[in-house]
């Protein structure tokens, strides 16, 4: 598909979109300027006013309920809240980008103008070719079609580090049963979740890969993996490296070096429904679906231009607003990574406390069933996670913590919203030794 010339910005002006895009400049300056700054850490609940956003009406489920306490999100890692530019540019894309951006009439045209905008927008980000950037249907989508595009051989094994996303992990080994003579290798990682490269080395050096996976940052415990390390090594043994970077886009700076990219923008405050899987030119890889002519031929099907739209805008505005948002964050997680452990008895601190995502951080209690822990914090106004969300819904144990050598069982996710506070931290603080006092006096345990 032809690249537009047009950025992001400029396509979505009143000239390019005459539909109700004045009405939207003015909301996104409101939002800006109008003493909810986008970035700054203020609360920016969809529009809402300081009186329905105070706590006796946020807390209530229904008009004659009882206040709840005001509720503190702490699990952005299983999506951040909608960036306000996601949501100004979702209402104009909407208004402007309904039509088939492949046909030739006017409202055809400027749906291409906008979709090509957005590729163009995500492509300098990712310091790619804009024809390099797909659009699929979601994060996992992008991960099961980068990894079913590995090239087989006589034999063919991914490697995959045994802390990688549930969905890397679950492509792997379906493309090891869909080709003979294959399994899925895993390598080891160390007690902060960081891959060891001299395995992975002598992984991708073995007989028979095709392709190798490796995340950018690990999305439980937050550490930061060796991707450029791993991609040099993966280069001399000729084998292309796809970096999941859904935990850590917008967030970090972006992995220069790799094969096949992955990512999710619901992860960065973009809307949930759309992943990016970007292909660098000459890499060992080929669609795996079949013959379509859209997204270069490596995602089927009508792709989202709205929900494309939000999520490029949405990043270009993270990027902008990174590298204050991360040293604020970093320093709350900061804060938690030092006072859990001496409010709480019998608690474990997990991940690298240094090269990290700037936002999470996980810690494991003894005599604590994480389930229980979870809910007991969401009845005191407080929503946190156990390990991965994917493998708590299934009620396993998490395979990185496993993999860690860490408790898996007692374990509590903290994953700071961009819009976190220190009050924010504060509630948290104050209630989680109650909370876990509680629920170990359930068990009938306590801490010796």
């Amino acid at each position: 598909m032809a690249t537009s010339c047009l950025s992001l910005s400029t396509a979505l002006t009143r000239e390019q979109c005459p539909a109700d895009a004045g009405a939207v400049r003015s909301y996104a300056g409101r939002l800006a300027h109008g003493g909810r700054r986008i970035g700054s850490g203020a609360d920016y609940r969809l529009g809402m006013s300081e009186a329905e956003r105070s706590p006796a009406i946020e807390g209530r489920i229904g008009p004659h309920s009882t206040p709840l306490p005001a509720r503190v999100f702490l699990d952005s890692a299983s999506g951040q809240p909608l960036h306000p530019a996601a949501l100004a540019a979702l209402t104009t894309a909407y208004a402007d980008g309904w039509a088939d951006p492949r046909g030739l009439p006017y409202q055809n045209r400027r749906s291409a103008i906008l979709l090509d905008a957005a590729r163009e927008s995500i492509a300098v980000i990712l310091g790619v070719r804009a024809d390099e950037v797909s659009f699929a249907s979601s994060g996992t989508a992008a991960v099961h079609l980068g990894v079913a595009g590995f090239v087989p051989g006589t034999r063919s094994t991914v490697v995959t580090s045994a802390v990688e996303h549930s969905s890397v992990l679950a492509a792997s080994r379906l493309y090891a049963a869909n080709h003979p003579n294959s399994t899925p290798t895993l390598v080891a990682v160390d007690s902060l979740g960081r891959v060891a490269l001299d395995e992975f080395d002598l992984a991708v050096t073995g007989r028979g890969v095709v392709g190798a996976c490796l995340q950018s940052a690990n999305h439980e415990v937050g550490t930061v993996q060796p991707t450029d390390a791993a991609a040099e090594l993966c280069a001399r043994a000729g084998v292309p490296l796809l970096v999941d970077a859904s935990a850590s886009l917008g967030s970090l700076a972006t992995p220069q070096q790799w094969s096949i990219l992955a990512a999710s923008a619901h992860k960065w405050g973009g809307p949930a429904g759309v992943g990016v899987l970007a292909v660098r030119r000459g890499s060992k890889w080929r669609a795996s679906t079949p013959d379509d002519e859209r997204e270069s031929g490596r995602v089927p099907g009508f792709p989202n231009v709205p929900a494309i739209v939000a999520a490029a805008a949405s990043l270009e505005a993270v990027v902008a607003e990174r590298a204050a948002t991360r040293g604020r964050l970093s320093a709350l997680v900061d804060v938690i990574r030092r006072r859990v452990p001496e409010l709480v008895p019998d608690v474990v601190v997990l991940g690298d406390p240094v090269d990290r995502l700037p936002h999470i951080v996980t810690f494991s209690c003894l005599y604590v069933d994480g389930e229980a822990l979870l809910l007991e914090l969401d009845r005191l106004g407080v929503a946190v996670s156990s390990g991965s969300a994917c493998t708590a819904s299934a009620q396993t144990p998490s395979h990185v913590l496993a993999a860690m050598g860490a408790l898996t069982h007692g374990n509590v996710r903290v994953s700071l919203p961009s819009t976190c506070t220190e009050g924010d931290v504060d509630r948290f603080l104050a209630v989680l030794p109650g909370a876990v006092a509680t629920v170990r006096d359930h068990l009938g345990a306590r801490a010796w």
